[in-house]
């Protein structure tokens, strides 16, 4: 039987029917935060191409941390921009580094926050790739052991989890064993399994003044026609010890969230990234769109696709939006 026994529409008259069966109900606990971290004191500036979004110095990194917790956000995620770049981003793995820094501040102020570090060389290095140069080409295993200190010295100022974005093949395994060297074995590991070479990345480069001097990141970034590729990409980082992985960017590749979601029974992560966050504002500072409403169903989507974890620049937007509710 069909019509008129059955009408869909009952279950759609009222807002509290609607959330009653609601499949995919939206909590700002699955969100981490990304955040960028500069040298000096009292230093809030905003990143052009991403209203709403700042590089700040670690004091008020910890203020802004205050309101996420606040809003019930579990996490956020740093990245750094140093006072020196050179070849193989050594700044990266100083101890008083500006995300170690900001680690230590954060866990001085005792907030109950998970904190997660980006573990890369792109904002270290002045060239701005992800691993350091050999005869002009990104070289792979040269970077897997700065890779693996970047990530003990973030254990050592405090962070919970490091998160390596670089690409490098093995570089799970290398950062698994210098953690688990160091007593470190229960530091988690999430993994950027599945990042594409994306043109969405144009707004963080800004944010995070890495962008490549030369050439492009296409060598070791994934090429956004595969997904089975992702799978062996995620697999294999499982197998060296990845304890979460994650899709970026998140909206031309749900697919591939849902293909790992099926595939894997780990926790999946999805970057909603930069670019994907500016086009937004920039319509609705035009006018063009209604910015909550959008963002909402934006989320909502990265989540029905399979993400349990939603890094996003949203995300103290879309808290203070589901307490209002």
């Amino acid at each position: 039987m069909s019509f008129p026994v059955h009408r869909l529409r009952r279950l759609r008259k009222t807002e509290l029917l609607r959330g009653l069966v609601r499949e995919t109900p939206l909590s700002g606990a699955n969100f981490v935060y990304p955040m960028f971290v500069r040298p000096g004191s009292n230093i809030r500036q905003e990143v052009s191409s991403m209203p709403g979004v700042f590089q700040q110095s670690a004091d008020k990194i910890v203020e802004d941390c205050r309101e996420v917790e606040l809003l019930g956000i579990p996490g956020v995620i740093l990245f750094g921009l140093p006072e020196t770049k050179d070849a193989r981003g050594a700044s990266s793995l100083q101890k008083d580094g500006v995300v170690q820094r900001a680690i230590e501040a954060i866990r001085k102020a005792k907030l109950n926050l998970i904190v997660i570090t980006d573990v890369c060389l792109c904002e270290y290095t002045d060239h701005g790739h992800c691993g350091v140069i050999e005869n002009g080409e990104v070289a792979n295993d040269a970077t897997l052991g700065i890779l693996a200190e970047q990530a003990l010295s973030h254990a050592r100022a405090g962070a919970d989890i490091v998160a390596p974005s670089d690409m490098m093949d093995g570089r799970v395994g290398a950062i698994r064993e210098t953690l688990d060297e160091h007593k470190f074995e229960n530091i988690a590991i999430l993994s950027y399994a599945a990042k594409y070479c994306s043109g969405f990345y144009g707004p963080f480069r800004e944010a995070a003044q890495s962008a490549p001097q030369f050439g492009d990141r296409r060598s070791y970034q994934m090429d956004p026609g595969n997904v089975r590729e992702a799978l062996k990409e995620v697999e294999l980082d499982l197998e060296e010890g990845a304890d979460m992985v994650m899709v970026k960017p998140a909206l031309a590749y749900l697919d591939v969230i849902r293909r790992v979601r099926d595939a894997f029974d780990v926790p999946v992560g999805a970057y909603n990234v930069s670019g994907e966050y500016a086009m937004v504002k920039a319509a609705a500072q035009k006018g063009w769109l209604d910015e909550q409403r959008v963002v909402l169903e934006i989320v909502t989507g990265i989540q029905r696709a399979g993400a349990e974890i939603i890094l996003t620049y949203h995300a103290k937007d879309v808290a203070r939006w589901l307490k209002a509710c």
